[in-house]
């Protein structure tokens, strides 16, 4: 299946999910990363804000001031300028905007992150493969991003429901595996 058509077919699945079954695997997944070892021991940790029924990650940053495995990261979501994803510092606290694509982001005077400063990527897919290839909504945001050689290393988990993680998905010669996926069932 060419990657157009499975993308159209996974999000149509991923959105007929009820709302109940959509927060409690979105939680499960949520308790999987907390207990992964590459997300204990990161410091700065890039998310984003689920849209269209993505994996809702905001368990992890919102109301777990009392939970010491996420209330000392720092948080970093993106803002799209342009043909790029640029990283601010976001607290539950901040103020968001919708960006040119109707998705939650910081505004513009949030402070900036730069990729030393960060420690691991959790990456929204509407499919991960076996291999750690992802497919995602045909941007090419986090394609160019993680092509990029101040990138390039830095570790990322791909988030995606089970559903969606599959055999085998088509690859181009851009894509780049990640390191990690994790559904409700874990952390592969």
């Amino acid at each position: 299946m060419l990657k157009k058509e499975l993308r159209s077919s996974l999000l149509k699945k991923r959105q007929s999910m009820s709302e109940t079954e959509w927060r409690e695997k979105s939680d499960r997944l949520c308790h999987h990363l907390q207990n992964y070892s590459l997300f204990q021991k990161a410091q700065t940790v890039l998310a984003y804000f689920s849209f269209r029924q993505e994996v809702d990650l905001s368990l992890l940053f919102t109301n777990n001031r009392e939970n010491s495995t996420v209330s000392n990261k720092n948080w970093g979501f993106p803002r799209c300028v342009k043909k790029t994803l640029s990283w601010h510092i976001c607290q539950p606290e901040s103020s968001l905007q919708k960006g040119i694509y109707g998705i939650l982001e910081p505004e513009s005077n949030a402070p900036l992150l730069h990729s030393s400063e960060v420690d691991l990527i959790l990456i929204p897919a509407v499919a991960c493969d076996l291999n750690g290839y992802r497919l995602g909504y045909g941007g090419g945001f986090y394609d160019r991003m993680l092509s990029s050689e101040e990138w390039a290393s830095k570790p990322t988990i791909g988030i995606v429901f089970e559903f969606a993680y599959l055999q085998q998905l088509p690859i181009d010669p851009w894509d780049r595996p990640l390191s990690a996926v994790c559904t409700e069932n874990g952390v592969k």
